[in-house]
């Protein structure tokens, strides 16, 4: 979260065109779609674990 609010900064310092600046938008909501997959995979091997147990 806060390299994107440092590419938003930085694109708009820089004067770069609002294309460059989605990039930024799209990593960003890439790195959260990874995130929750990998939270909900690594909860539901959790909770597949206690219940064979």
């Amino acid at each position: 979260m806060v390299l994107w609010m440092g590419a938003q900064v930085a694109g708009g310092a820089l004067g770069l065109p609002a294309r460059f600046v989605f990039l930024f938008d799209f990593a960003a909501i890439g790195g959260l779609v990874w995130a929750l997959s990998v939270t909900y995979f690594v909860w539901k091997a959790r909770r597949d674990d206690r219940d064979g147990a």
